[in-house]
């Protein structure tokens, strides 16, 4: 095959179906190995696993793991691939990251300061393609298809229920009546026509585990979660993370009048090698600074909770989350390492939470909810 025969070959991609779930399951396979780690080696007190000239970093795990996720999709066609992949490949990146410090120091440094940074930024950008996945896409008669193909597999596996049999159809009959291609057009009604017929036995709706927690959160939020109680759950959450941000950033602010405060924070950041000059110092003040602002922001959002000021308190509150999620946690990760796991999983919590009640009480009214 010559050079343009194989580049004419290759075509446009086709984004999954379920892309954005298996970049979740990473995502919380890949923060929960990093975080399990780190407490279960400051538990043991760092053990290491040697003979002679020999240490078995976590680092080897971690490789062998993501050699596995990679070779899972070339060996295996079965859609829980994709499942066990996503798992394998976070966990395995998270075994791997958590050593960077020994790959960009010449002194093989595990707990170089910037290490955490490093390991929170590749997270936040995984963050952003996660959000990226899930971001509606145009349907396009081939990406339809393709999706409709991959869907079939449940029916090879004889566990198509009725509600992905309608989905299925749906799906091939907007290919049907949008794609240009013949071919896909009478392959889309073959399809169709093969679905309808008796050949095709239905699976009970037996709903997994995670189906069946996601039904039980539904009708607990429905029945319970009213927009009362919400506002209620925010603007609490929102002004405790508000506090807390301001409580911390108190030292700079009375650094004239209480200078010991700012010494009792410095003291054990210059003895663990945090700050070793004017930069780190900056870096330091600048950080406190940021800290209070964003819990000033986050206050503010409560207050507009609080008096039923919705879109400036979802817009405020999104702000001061973003800016201590991105940049704030960024600095504290490098001052306190990894300290600070559980408060910005808290911070995403709240993050999430302002998405959900804007999603279901502000979300702009269509023309077809009308009807």
């Amino acid at each position: 095959m010559t050079l343009y025969g194989f580049v004419r070959r290759i075509r446009r991609p086709v984004r999954r179906e379920h892309a954005g779930t298996s970049v979740q399951l990473m995502l919380l396979s890949f923060a929960a190995s990093v975080g399990a780690t780190r407490l279960i080696l400051e538990l043991t007190g760092y053990p290491r696993l040697a003979s002679g000239e020999l240490h078995i970093a976590h680092v080897l795990w971690g490789g062998l793991l993501l050699f596995a996720a990679a070779l899972l999709p070339i060996l295996f066609a079965n859609r829980w691939v994709y499942t066990a992949g996503s798992l394998t490949a976070g966990v395995g990146a998270g075994l791997f990251m958590d050593e960077v410090g020994k790959f960009i120091t010449q002194s093989n440094d595990y707990f170089y300061p910037a290490a955490a940074p490093i390991i929170y930024a590749f997270f936040l950008l995984t963050v952003l393609l996660y959000l990226e996945m899930r971001r509606p896409r145009p349907r396009d008669a081939r990406a339809e298809l393709y999706m409709a193909m991959e869907g079939l597999e449940e029916v090879l596996d004889r566990d198509l229920e009725a509600h992905e049999r309608q989905v299925l159809e749906a799906r091939l009959r907007h290919v049907a009546e949008t794609a240009e291609a013949p071919e896909m057009v009478r392959l889309a009604g073959a399809l169709v026509e093969y679905l309808r017929s008796d050949a095709v036995r239905l699976a009970e709706d037996n709903p997994g585990w995670f189906e069946v927690i996601s039904r039980w959160w539904t009708a607990w939020e429905t029945r319970w979660l009213t927009r009362r109680r919400g506002r209620a759950v925010l603007a609490g959450g929102l002004a405790a993370l508000g506090a807390m941000g301001v409580a911390r950033s108190l030292p700079v602010w009375t650094a004239a009048t209480h200078p010991e405060r700012v010494g009792a924070l410095l003291g054990p950041l210059v003895a663990a090698g945090r700050i070793a000059g004017g930069r780190a110092l900056a870096w330091f003040e600048a950080w406190l600074v940021l800290e209070g602002i964003v819990g000033l922001i986050l206050i503010v959002a409560a207050v507009a909770v609080f008096v039923r000021r919705e879109q400036a308190a979802i817009a405020a509150g999104r702000l001061g989350l973003m800016l201590s999620l991105t940049v704030v946690d960024l600095m504290v990760f490098y001052f306190d390492q990894f300290s600070t796991i559980l408060l910005a999983t808290v911070q995403f919590m709240a993050l999430i939470g302002l998405h959900g009640f804007r999603r279901r009480y502000l979300r702009p009214r269509r023309w077809e909810d009308a009807e």
